[in-house]
Parts: C-alpha cells; sequence; structure tokens
C-alpha cells in the first residue's frame, strides 16, 4: 500500500472479520521501559522503551469503546511515510479497558511479533479471534523497528533500522532479531508483574487483569522477522511452551538451532532459496515436535490484515486487480483469514491446552489449500 495519493479517502471504513470464539474482547496498551539497557537503534537514548497491547477475554464490552486498529497518530504517521490518503482505518473487535472474565487459573498467554517495520496491530483480526478463543494476546511493537510507535505522552517514535541490501540484510536483520529476543525476554518478565498488579505506569489496570495470565502455559507466534524471533526465543527462552513461525527466514544461530518445544512453521507456497534453507536446517536441529504447512496461493502479506485491507483500499488507490494479487497473494484475504485463525488455534489449544485435533493430523477437506510438506 505504497502507492503516491494525495486526496483524501471516502468516507467507507475498511473493517476486519469478526472473531469466531465465545469470549468478548478487551484490550489496553501499555508502555514498559527496560532500564538495564540501551536503545539498540539509537544508543543515545540510554533506556530501551516498548509498547504492547494486551488482548484478553472480557466478562462485559458494555460501555467500553471498540479500540481503533491505529492510533489517530500513528494512522497519520504510517501514511505519511507510506504515501498514502487519509484512511478511515478498521475499528477493531477489542474494547478499551473492559474488565478481564475471570477464570479459575488464568488464561494461557501468547506473544505476538511483527515482521520488520510492521505494527503490532498487522495481524489484528488473528489476535483478536485467539482472544476471543480463550487467549490473553500480547502484541509487541519494537521501537525503531515498527515503522511508526506512539508513546502515551504523545510523541512518536519513527523507524531507525537501515534500508535493507543484498550487502547488508543478513548483519542488519540479525541484529534485529536479536533486539526482539531481549524486547520479548523483558515482557515476559513484566508479565509477571503486571499479573501482580504492577506496572511501570502505575496507571489502572482493567478490573480482573492481575492473577488473569496462566504464565505456566505461554506460547508465541511472530510473522517474518517476528516468525524467526519466535524461533529464536524459544530456543532461548525455556518459557515459552510453543511457537509459530508465520512465514519467516530463520536468521540467527539460536533461531535455526530448534528447541525441545513445540514449533509450527506456516508459510506460502512459493519457493524462497534463503527462507527454505533455514527451514531445512532447523528441521535437521529441532528436538521438539514439529510441524511444515504451506497456504497455496499465499504471497507473504497473507498471514495478516494487510490481505484484507489492500482490496479495499485498491479502489481508491488505483491498483488493478492483477497487483492486488502480486501483493496479497491468489488466496482471497477473508479465506486466508479463517485458514490461518483454524490453524493457529489448533496448533495452541494442542500444545497449551492439550486439547488434541484432527486438523494437524493430515490433510483437511475443510481446508484444501493447506499442504503437508514435512
Amino acid at each position: 500500500m505504497g502507492t503516491p495519493m494525495t486526496a483524501v479517502s471516502p468516507s467507507v471504513r475498511f473493517t476486519l472479520p469478526a472473531p469466531t470464539g465465545n469470549e468478548r474482547v478487551g484490550t489496553m496498551s501499555l508502555h514498559l521501559i527496560d532500564r538495564s539497557r540501551a536503545d539498540p537503534w539509537v544508543p543515545d537514548q540510554p533506556i530501551r522503551q516498548l509498547m504492547i497491547q494486551i488482548w484478553y477475554p472480557a466478562a462485559t464490552i458494555r460501555g467500553y469503546p471498540q479500540a481503533p486498529w491505529m492510533t489517530p497518530a500513528t494512522a497519520r504517521a504510517y501514511e505519511q511515510v507510506a504515501r498514502l490518503p487519509v484512511f478511515n482505518w478498521p475499528t477493531t473487535a477489542g474494547h478499551r479497558g473492559a474488565p478481564v472474565k475471570r477464570r479459575q487459573g488464568g488464561w494461557p498467554v501468547l506473544l505476538y511479533s511483527h515482521g520488520l517495520g510492521g505494527p503490532r496491530t498487522e495481524a489484528t483480526a488473528l489476535v483478536a479471534d485467539l482472544a476471543s478463543h480463550g487467549y490473553i494476546v500480547v502484541t509487541i511493537d519494537h521501537t525503531h523497528d515498527s515503522l511508526v510507535v506512539e508513546f502515551p505522552d504523545g510523541h512518536l517514535e519513527h523507524s531507525a533500522t537501515p534500508e535493507l541490501t543484498d550487502d547488508n540484510e543478513l548483519e542488519v536483520t540479525t541484529k534485529s532479531v536479536n533486539a526482539r529476543v531481549a524486547d520479548t525476554r523483558f515482557v515476559l518478565d513484566q508479565l509477571i508483574e503486571i499479573n501482580r498488579g504492577h506496572n511501570a505506569e502505575h496507571r489502572p489496570l482493567p478490573r480482573g487483569l492481575p492473577g488473569a495470565f496462566d504464565l505456566a502455559h505461554v506460547g508465541m507466534l511472530g510473522h517474518s522477522d517476528g516468525g524467526s524471533t519466535t524461533a529464536a526465543v524459544l530456543h532461548d527462552d525455556s518459557r515459552l511452551a510453543a511457537g509459530i513461525n508465520l512465514d519467516g527466514t530463520l536468521w540467527t544461530p539460536s533461531a535455526i538451532a530448534g528447541s525441545d518445544r513445540p514449533l509450527l512453521l506456516l508459510g506460502r507456497d512459493e519457493q524462497d532459496r534463503g527462507r527454505d534453507a533455514s527451514w531445512a536446517t532447523f528441521w535437521t536441529n529441532h528436538r521438539g515436535p514439529k510441524l511444515q504447512l504451506k497456504l497455496t496461493g499465499a504471497a507473504h502479506n497473507a498471514f495478516l490484515d494487510f490481505a484484507m485491507l489492500l482490496p479495499q483500499a485498491a479502489p481508491i488507490l488505483g491498483i488493478p486487480p492483477n497487483q492486488v494479487v502480486k501483493a496479497a497473494g491468489a488466496i482471497n484475504g477473508q479465506r486466508a483469514a479463517a485458514v490461518v485463525r483454524a490453524y493457529v488455534n489448533a496448533y495452541f489449544d494442542c500444545y497449551l491446552r492439550h486439547r488434541h485435533t484432527p486438523l494437524l493430523d493430515g490433510p483437511s477437506p475443510h481446508y484444501t489449500e493447506v499442504q503437508f510438506t514435512s
């Protein structure tokens, strides 16, 4: 969605599919500060600051407004950098500050890491769906890696990663994944404090959030570099019980080293030399349960909200259908979302809730787009 455009878009609001689970969804954002390390991309910032967003099953949503897909300031900054018109971005299924639904022992927890340059909101349709199925999902904005991040005082931090070239791609991406691993492990530390009712901002938490995290059952997923981050954290931190890599090349030694815990590799069917080679090395090294699936007709971004938003934006931007297919894949975006939701839910249900599902045993007549490759 990078086509130059100056006119303001029509008033039509973009939409995302509704969650499929039985739980209503609440959400809130938190500012976290890691005083133990400097920012990896802006060295004159002596502390590492992050924004996270927590999505959770809500006890009630009455009186709690729906959260926007991006905050207005973030949306305007994103549009400016990407040279887009002013869009009416989706309203999400998450209700800001809604009280958390109580569950004995808490809700299993998932972490989400975005792709290089992506916002924490890039997979909101998937994240909200997971929350509606009884997970607490924590999405992480990796500051200065994400295109733009807004902090509570209103200031914005933009991407500071170098532009990728053939010469620097391995160095920059390795640095990014290593920084993200440190971010994720810090967030895991902070979830312990949040579960006790503490947070760095000392701001009120939604009623019922303290004590709602089942931190004995934690998984992680991510797209692209977020998928590589997931594999690396699974190797480095025993607190993760399972992970899912959505079409990410495994860049770092930790990512390809594998672990003794489950990892799903879910990718597009198009050949990619770097990704495919790293997956093959991981497959040899990994000692735990493993599964590799490919989604027929998917492009790299078909696993994200992008696949549903681009077709809605295309008429405004004058993007022809063949270019939409090239960018988002031949598979319909709504269908891609349904398939990805089904397999992500099934995988985490299997390994975090010990609920067996035949969806993971072999090809399904309901999801003929999915290839079992290993």
